[in-house]
């Protein structure tokens, strides 16, 4: 099973969490929300096979960021992740719009040049965040837990990039219809623990199962098969 998308540095116990999941051969990538906090994290997950942990500068601690910037750039060669970023223009992410494209601007700059996997926040930003992948010149990204409209989203698709799904699209109505219009050689699999309660991949898997007809086994394939291209782009 494939995680593109978790947090478990927000676990109760983030050893335990990461050290069930190398023994259950969970390929996971753990996002942080800032550079300080994968700065802590980094020596936990050395050790691991499974285990990947992602450099972020999550859109809704915008007002951090700038005292970060230094040490977005020392760890940036410490992984092939990066990861939460993005864009924010919820209610809540509004009013450090102006503030949160500056350091995504930022993010992207420090990584055009390098071959990196990035995992995309877009809520109510999804079309803003798009255009600034193109401009930039980014061709590797995932956008994860997509809620925006399917206009936006075959813009993305047709751009190549991914999508990671979770447990709380397959039981809303807007994220089946997001689903059903991916591409299947566009879709990875997340958790985003713990901010969805008793999310599963199985339960994933079960879904895309019945709604591309095809056995479980099939559906495993085809997540592997896409996390492996998404791979051989950074190598």
């Amino acid at each position: 099973m494939i995680d593109v998308h978790c947090h478990f540095d927000m676990a109760k116990n983030p050893e335990r969490y990461i050290s069930d999941n190398e023994r259950r051969q969970i390929i996971t990538i753990g996002m942080t929300n800032l550079p300080s906090h994968f700065q802590m994290g980094l020596n936990h997950v050395r050790r691991y096979k499974y285990i990947r942990l992602a450099l972020g500068l999550h859109p809704l601690r915008a007002k951090e960021h700038a005292k970060e910037y230094s040490k977005f750039r020392q760890y940036i060669g410490e992984t092939s992740y990066i990861g939460e970023v993005g864009l924010d223009f919820s209610r809540e992410g509004f009013p450090t719009k102006e503030t949160q494209i500056k350091s995504f601007e930022f993010v992207l700059d420090c990584i055009r040049t390098k071959r990196k996997i990035l995992s995309l926040h877009s809520r109510r930003a999804e079309k803003e965040t798009l255009e600034m992948l193109i401009e930039k010149g980014i061709e590797n990204a995932i956008f994860h837990w997509y809620s925006g409209s399917l206009n936006v989203l075959r813009n993305i698709t047709d751009s190549g990039f991914f999508l990671s799904i979770n447990s709380a699209m397959i039981q809303s109505e807007n994220g089946k219809k997001i689903i059903a219009e991916t591409p299947k050689e566009l879709i990875l699999t997340e958790t985003d623990f713990p901010y969805i309660d008793n999310s599963n991949i199985v339960d994933i898997h079960l879904y895309l199962s019945n709604l591309w007809s095809i056995p479980i086994e099939n559906v495993e394939q085809i997540i592997n098969s896409n996390f492996k291209k998404i791979i051989q782009r950074i190598k």
